[in-house]
């Protein structure tokens, strides 16, 4: 691929039908697939994270995919190094990167690249944790509010994950970690268009979201998450089972909620998901956005690629 490097940011909600566009894409122009998606990464992850089957990745190359057991931890730093690495190997091949998924904190980091954030410390954690087990990760969730509206917006009040995190930032560096993050740093990406796949009407977008459930249902997410359960080294604080749908399961598999509880639950952080990725897809500057229902829209979408692809000097 002659001319400068490309990416494609091809983005959206949970269930807004972003991987059938992405392998349309990758089928037709000369572009390969790097997922972006914190659960994804992880092996035996399947059925809850709606990761493409081995038949179609075998025919269409998904990358960034299977990359950790879920007992490792997998970070935004190697998030940025492992998918730096896979462009470099994608535009080696005279393809261009085509980065599709739904973790808009990895986008973020492509973007803007990584802020210096300060390192983890063991003995402020475990002083959050204390107060957590004592108030509940909603109450630090309204503190993380009061010093950090960004970040909170963008974090769930029971991802106790990022908000342990949220906090640890605010607290080591005196600086909110939004702002932090906001800052153009080091490792930022190539510049491309970015496309966001979202039905217009919010009701169409909570349908998908309930179809999907109940296809990972059919499909046997229940004993998925039994599966993990039952290999003894997670638990459900384990960050891989932090994912939406995988800790609602989670406590069925372990008895402390019913099949009903767990679908309900998994349903509204679904839910609730969606609606943070809006919030931070419309702060997206230079974003266009595309029906994956509307066959204008899909067709402006393929012209909107092929154009980027032929201003870089390709096909």
């Amino acid at each position: 691929m002659a001319g400068a490097p490309l990416t494609i940011y091809l983005m959206g909600p949970t269930a807004a039908g972003k991987s059938a566009l992405a392998v349309e894409l990758a089928e037709a122009l000369p572009v390969e697939i790097v997922s972006v998606d914190s659960a994804q990464v992880y092996r035996g992850l399947d059925i809850g994270t709606a990761k493409p089957e081995p038949a179609l990745r075998a025919r269409v190359p998904h990358h960034l995919i299977d990359l950790r057991d879920p007992a490792v931890t997998y970070s935004v730093a190697e998030f940025v190094a492992d998918a730096g690495a896979a462009m470099a190997a994608i535009r080696a091949r005279g393809r261009v990167p085509l980065l599709a998924g739904g973790t808009m904190l990895y986008f973020r980091a492509l973007q803007s690249g990584l802020a210096a954030l300060p390192a983890r410390d063991p003995l402020l954690r475990g002083r959050l944790d204390a107060r957590a087990a004592a108030e509940g990760w909603p109450a630090l969730h309204a503190e993380l509010a009061r010093v950090d509206p960004g970040a909170a917006a963008r974090i769930g009040k029971n991802d106790r994950q990022r908000i342990q995190r949220a906090l640890e930032v605010y607290e080591l560096s005196g600086t909110p970690l939004s702002a932090l993050q906001a800052e153009n740093l080091r490792g930022a990406s190539a510049p491309g268009p970015k496309l966001v796949v979202a039905p217009p009407d919010r009701a169409v977008l909570g349908r998908r979201i309930e179809a999907r459930l109940q296809a990972m249902l059919a499909a046997g997410f229940v004993d998925e998450v039994a599966a993990l359960r039952a290999r003894g080294d997670l638990a459900a604080d384990t960050p891989a089972l932090r994912a939406v749908g995988y800790r609602q399961f989670w406590a069925h598999a372990a008895g402390e909620a019913s099949l009903a509880q767990a679908a309900g639950g998994a349903l509204i952080a679904t839910r609730q998901l969606a609606k943070r990725q809006l919030t931070w897809l419309r702060a997206e500057p230079d974003a266009r956005w595309f029906d994956p229902d509307s066959a204008p829209d899909r067709a402006a979408l393929l012209a909107a690629v092929r154009a980027a692809l032929a201003a870089a000097g390709g096909p």
